[in-house]
């Protein structure tokens, strides 16, 4: 018993001095992240489409019913910003419009891949044993499933809704995200201040949760962006083949339908707008993904 306080009060000193490093270890993270440049870009880009979803309402009238037939497939102009399509509709409104639908479907997505794929890699990585391989094993089976045939299958079984649409993605992306949080959790369970809260009795889902999930996050935010970018596109694509939410403007919809009306080639406003969305969208999840990896490996900075 008389050995028990000394433990504990220097265990809890181990955990101060840790706190203490966490907090200098992010603002460290901050003002690198700050200084990189692909990050940053990526960033901003992403606050400014995050902007104009929300502000949609304001910066655009929805796109919906027959627009004026005598603007019909109309050039970018002074009115018409991005040009008009085949019934008289703005593309500037369906573009406003369909980043909202590509954020919230990527958002969702990816929301889904962390809750399935983070409580599998942690559980994989610190018990190992039978709970890893049948861990990693069921990401290998998703990892090798013929993915784009199957969303259109569960595309059509489960009906076109952007929340469908986002659930069938997320579904098919949370293998990668598992594999960075087991590999983050193999090398931080056998850390001192981990085997510091084993010896004051701390329970096992605080570990887990609290000591080493804190600590694998930047590598699975770096994860997420990536996971973003591919919904954003999976989203365009199932879109594009009519598998997307028909009374919600996407950019996969205006390329479906410049396709289906025979205008994509002529009229070519109609698919060039709504495939610079995608384009700035991606590479801009991709930047920041990036800007973070170098700010978490200062070593790829010289590479």
């Amino acid at each position: 018993m008389g050995q028990t306080a000394p433990l504990s009060e220097s265990s809890r000193q181990r955990e101060t001095a840790v706190m203490w490093k966490k907090q200098s270890r992010m603002r460290q993270f901050f003002l690198h992240f700050c200084s990189n440049r692909i990050g940053m870009t990526g960033l901003i880009c992403i606050l400014f489409l995050i902007a104009i979803a929300l502000f949609a309402p304001l910066i655009s009238k929805y796109p919906e019913g027959y627009g004026d037939t005598t603007h019909m497939l109309q050039p970018p102009n002074s009115e018409y910003w991005f040009g008009t399509d085949s019934i008289g509709l703005s593309i500037f409104d369906q573009v406003v419009w369909g980043t909202r639908v590509s954020l919230y479907v990527g958002s969702v997505a990816t929301a889904i891949a962390v809750m399935i794929g983070v409580p599998i890699g942690l559980l994989s990585g610190y018990y190992g044993g039978r709970v890893s391989t049948f861990g990693m094993g069921l990401a290998d089976i998703f990892l090798t499933l013929p993915i784009l045939p199957l969303m259109i299958i569960m595309a059509a079984v489960l009906g076109n809704s952007l929340g469908n649409v986002g659930l069938i993605i997320g579904l098919f992306s949370w293998p990668s995200i598992a594999r960075v949080t087991r590999a983050e959790t193999l090398a931080l369970k056998e850390n001192q201040y981990i085997e510091a809260a084993r010896a004051v009795g701390t329970k096992e889902y605080k570990i887990i949760f609290r000591h080493i999930l804190m600590n694998a996050i930047p590598p699975i935010l770096v994860n997420m962006t990536m996971i973003l970018g591919d919904a954003v596109i999976s989203e365009a694509g199932l879109s594009f083949l009519g598998l997307g939410d028909p009374s919600s403007w996407s950019w996969g919809t205006i390329l479906q339908n410049a396709h289906a009306t025979g205008v994509i080639i002529n009229a070519w406003w109609h698919s060039l707008f709504p495939s610079i969305g995608i384009i700035i969208l991606v590479l801009s999840f991709n930047f920041l993904g990036i800007g973070l990896n170098e700010t978490l490996h200062p070593k790829l900075r010289k590479l």
